[in-house]
C-alpha cells in the first residue's frame, strides 16, 4: 500500500442495492490489504440483521475475516444521523490507517457516502417540534415536495416513510435558518468505483433476495424486536423491511400486500440510490464505473489499475 498511498488514501464501492457491492469490497481489501468501513444507514442497528442485509458470512474468506466497521454499534430503536456518522466514520478511518491499512469505504446510503467523500461540515440538529406538528397532516408526496424546493443537499434516498421525510425538511429548516459555524472535516483522497448493474437484473436480484430473506427469518426478526419493546412506530421510522413487516404483524396488511408493496418500494428506493449517485457526480465526485456482470476477477483488475494510477481520476 505505501507505493499508491500518496495518490488514493480510501478506496470507496458504492452503488445501489442488490448490486453485490459488499462482495466487491470485501475481496478489494483482501487484495489491497484493507478494512471495510460500512456506509449504511440501518445496518448500524443491532438486531436488525436479515432485513438490512448484513451478510457478514461475506467478509469470511477462507481462513481469514476481513474487519468490518460501524455494523452493530447502535441499539436498534435509536435514532442514528449523518452528524453522528461522521463522527464515526473518523474515528474508524483513522484506527484503520494507524495499523497500515487501506480503508474500503462501502454503502448505499447516499448522504452518509457523500458526506464523505465531499468533506461536510456539519452540527447535530435539535428537534423542531412547531414544524413537526405542522407537517403532522401531510402525505409523504406532499413532504417530498417541500424537499425538492431546499438548495442544500439532502439524501432523500431515505425518506420513504413521513417520519423520515418531516426529520429531512426539518434538518433543512435548520440550516436554511441558523448560520453554521462549521467544523473542519478532513479531505480524504479517496478511488470511487461505483458497481454497474442493469436494471433489469438488479430487479432480479432484489426480487430474488427479498424472498431469501423471508425465507431466513426476516418476519420473525422483526417480531423479536417487537416483543423486545421496540414500538410498531420505531420500526416503521427504519422502512421498507421494518416498515412492511411490522404493517404485516400488527395486522394492518396481509402477508400477499406485504410482499407485493415491499417489492415495489425496494425497487423504488434503489431507483433513488441511483438517482442520488448520478447528482454526485454532477456535484463533483468521480465515479469509476465498474461492469457488474463482469467475473469478480476480472473486476478487481480493472479496479486495481486504476487505483496504481493508471486512469481514474
Amino acid at each position: 500500500m505505501d507505493n499508491v498511498s500518496a495518490k488514493y488514501d480510501m478506496l470507496a464501492v458504492v452503488g445501489p442495492t442488490a448490486c453485490g457491492k459488499t462482495a466487491l469490497a470485501v475481496e478489494l481489501a483482501m487484495a489491497l490489504g484493507g478494512e471495510v468501513i460500512s456506509a449504511d444507514s440501518r445496518q448500524v442497528y443491532r438486531g436488525m440483521d436479515i432485513g438490512t442485509g448484513k451478510d457478514l458470512a461475506e467478509y469470511v474468506r477462507g481462513d481469514v475475516t476481513v474487519p468490518v466497521h460501524l455494523v452493530d454499534i447502535v441499539d436498534a430503536g435509536e435514532k442514528y444521523n449523518v452528524f453522528e456518522f461522521q463522527r464515526d466514520f473518523l474515528a474508524a478511518y483513522n484506527d484503520v490507517v494507524s495499523r497500515g491499512a487501506l480503508p474500503v469505504m462501502c454503502g448505499g446510503s447516499g448522504m452518509y457516502v457523500e458526506s464523505v467523500l465531499r468533506g461536510y461540515r456539519l452540527l447535530p440538529v435539535p428537534e423542531n417540534l412547531p414544524l413537526r406538528e405542522r407537517l403532522a397532516n401531510y402525505t409523504l408526496p406532499e413532504l417530498e415536495a417541500i424537499l425538492a424546493t431546499y438548495k442544500t443537499l439532502h439524501n432523500n434516498t431515505d425518506t420513504d416513510t413521513v417520519k423520515r421525510a418531516i426529520r429531512a425538511i426539518e434538518i433543512e429548516e435548520y440550516y436554511a435558518s441558523c448560520p453554521v459555524e462549521e467544523r473542519s472535516f478532513p479531505v480524504i483522497k479517496t478511488l470511487t468505483v461505483g458497481v454497474d448493474v442493469s436494471r433489469e437484473v438488479r430487479r432480479e436480484r432484489i426480487s430474488r433476495r427479498l424472498r431469501a430473506r423471508l425465507d431466513e427469518g426476516l418476519i420473525d426478526e422483526v417480531q423479536t424486536l417487537l416483543n423486545k419493546g421496540i414500538t410498531p412506530e420505531q420500526l416503521i421510522y427504519y422502512g421498507l423491511e421494518y416498515k412492511f413487516v411490522t404493517l404485516y404483524i400488527t395486522g394492518a396488511m396481509t402477508r400477499e400486500e406485504m410482499i407485493a408493496g415491499l417489492e415495489i418500494a425496494i425497487h423504488q428506493f434503489a431507483k433513488r440510490q441511483m438517482t442520488w449517485f448520478r447528482g454526485m457526480e454532477r456535484r463533483g465526485v468521480k465515479i469509476n464505473w465498474v461492469d457488474a456482470s463482469l467475473p469478480i476477477e476480472r473486476q478487481i483488475e480493472i479496479i486495481k489499475e486504476w487505483f496504481y494510477d493508471k486512469g481514474a481520476e
